[in-house]
């Protein structure tokens, strides 16, 4: 991995401080467990009053600890300045609806719960104020259903929205995430939908409850509610609050400004594509920004957070592209986790100061007459797979010395054992290509079960091309023979092609250096090739290692050579 971020232009990564990115994360999940907490209070009132004060000691008991106090605090504060922070960073706003959703969300959640916030947390921090369930669902249910009602629910509605959204943003790379996604949604929508109804049924026990005077009196005295000069106090905190934050915005917008300004000044960047578009961009704006800016089709899953290699792009001007900046450690770790070879880049990383042009290696098919705006790629994603690439030999013989009938019952009978062997083994036939077919395994999300379930169908695929062999013995008069390549990595899954024809398939250097290790099975005498990246997923001592040449690749790749009746697996 050191040598693929030295080849990416950057020196080895091993121990590094957290990026903004992944501080805003950090920050983002906290948050994320207070509000989750305070909403699953709220669902108590769906049994009593009573429950909502029981759940509300909890959660005291849960974060209004020293500790507790501190990661809150903390959190919130990193979290409001880190979103202003990508808000000066953002340079393009044509962005998809649901990072603008969670963009407006994020920014409309201060203004909405600062009246609460302050009511509460801070009548408690500040002025020693204990008020619970009954004071709060008085004041927003029975004082001011209008006012501070809406505004409470429309602020814990946004709340849990924003925090939603960017978990689905940030789970939807991870493996586990389609089969755990239609649970997490079931969970989105209940758990809102359940605190809202426990505080209507909170507010209306309040609202039954001050009918009694000797209630009112002792639950709403000076210790709970305060005196005009706490009132007061806390009012002028409410203002000062609104008005830091609203001229936070205002100063973050007006940063941007002077910073377009400069870069105008400062000159522009032509960035050119292979199919001769030019876009211009102000310095220090990245190759995505311009492909978008320029309605440039350009694949991007994670929409251009560094999570993915999704975007990236081959440098081809190569004389430029040795005075670029130089991988800062978000890309270098994606550019050494995908084995990158020098001139590759990712379009959402790379800010160029000086003319250029790219090459984008995934481009997303277009679906309609509007889909060459869009830049979605599809459905696609990037997964981990284990790619098995399956030929026949000596097929083009086979037809010219045969009827076409029988050639293609023998082609269909020599791909049937084969893809009975894959699927035996928990794999997927993605497609055929004539006489041979393309396997991925891994589309559940287990890596070590995959890489495992693909050396085991090299073995199975041995038992049924063999028995194919005895079948067809006395017709033939010759045994089929083929080839296998099995490579492991990252690749984009997901249906690609037009609106008539889209197939589930999967594309990347994973795929082809799997068809590269097939098409050297017979040059190299050898039934199988398979990559050592299938061994150490697996968890399998690999044994003798070849390296191996590949085109394309700067680096040789270390492979296993299996020959006829030779063993998958040692011992």
């Amino acid at each position: 991995m050191g040598q693929a971020a030295e080849a990416a232009g950057g020196r080895p990564w091993t121990r590094a401080r957290p990026t903004l990115r992944q501080l805003r994360l950090a920050s983002g999940l906290v948050l994320f467990a207070y509000v989750l907490s305070h909403l699953l209070c709220h669902a108590l009132g769906n049994v009593s009053l009573g429950a909502l004060h029981a759940g509300l000691k909890v959660k005291v008991a849960l974060w209004r600890n020293p500790a507790a106090l501190f990661l809150l605090y903390g959190a919130l504060a990193a979290h409001l300045a880190l979103g202003l922070h990508a808000l000066y960073e953002r340079r393009l706003f044509r962005v998809r609806p649901g990072e603008t959703a969670q963009l407006l969300l994020g920014l409309a959640v201060p203004l909405l719960l600062l009246n609460h916030v302050v009511g509460t947390r801070v009548a408690w921090s500040a002025e020693g104020l204990e008020r619970g369930y009954p004071q709060v669902l008085w004041m927003f249910w029975v004082a001011s259903p209008a006012g501070s009602g809406v505004s409470l629910t429309l602020g814990l509605v946004a709340a849990w929205l924003h925090g939603c959204l960017g978990l689905h943003f940030w789970l939807r790379l991870k493996p586990a995430y389609p089969r755990l996604a239609p649970w997490l949604l079931a969970g989105a929508v209940l758990v809102p939908v359940l605190a809202l109804l426990g505080a209507v049924q909170g507010g209306r026990a309040v609202a039954l409850a001050a009918a009694d005077p000797t209630w009112r009196e002792r639950l709403f005295d000076v210790r709970r509610v305060g005196d005009a000069a706490q009132i007061e106090r806390l009012d002028t905190i409410r203002r000062g609050l609104f008005g830091s934050y609203v001229g936070a915005l205002v100063l973050v917008l007006l940063a941007r400004g002077l910073r377009t300004l400069a870069e105008v000044r400062g000159g522009l960047v032509r960035i050119g594509y292979p199919d001769g578009r030019v876009v211009r961009m102000p310095r220090g704006a990245s190759v995505l920004e311009a492909s978008r800016r320029g309605r440039i089709p350009h694949a991007s899953i994670c929409g251009g957070r560094g999570r993915c290699s999704t975007c990236r792009i081959r440098v081809v001007d190569g004389e430029r592209g040795r005075f670029l900046p130089q991988p800062e450690r978000t890309e270098r770790m994606v550019l050494e986790r995908i084995g990158a070879s020098p001139g590759i880049r990712l379009a959402c990383q790379l800010r160029p100061d000086r003319d250029l042009t790219v090459a984008p290696l995934f481009t997303p098919h277009a679906r309609g007459a509007m889909a060459g705006l869009s830049e979605r790629a599809g459905t696609g994603e990037e997964r981990f797979v284990v790619v098995l690439f399956a030929d026949l030999r000596g097929s083009t013989r086979l037809a010219e010395e045969r009827l076409a009938y029988d050639t293609v019952f023998v082609i269909n009978r020599f791909l049937g054992a084969v893809g009975h062997a894959v699927r035996a083994q928990g794999g997927s036939v993605n497609r055929h290509l004539g006489d041979g077919l393309m396997a991925l395994f891994g589309l559940d999300g287990d890596t070590q079960k995959a890489a495992r379930a693909a050396l085991a169908a090299v073995e199975a695929i041995e038992r049924e091309v063999e028995q194919l062999n005895r079948m067809l013995a006395a017709d033939l008069g010759e045994r089929l023979r083929y080839g296998l390549g099995l490579h492991a990595g990252t690749a984009i899954v997901g249906e690609l092609g037009d609106e008539a024809d889209a197939r589930f398939t999967a594309l990347g250097d994973t795929v082809n250096v799997a068809a590269r290790l097939e098409s050297l099975t017979k040059p190299m005498g050898q039934v199988a090739i398979v990559s050592e990246a299938v061994y150490r997923a697996a968890g399998i001592e690999p044994g003798d290692l070849t390296e191996l040449t590949l085109t394309g690749r700067a680096q040789p790749l270390r492979a296993r050579l299996i020959g006829a009746g030779g063993r998958i697996r040692n011992g």
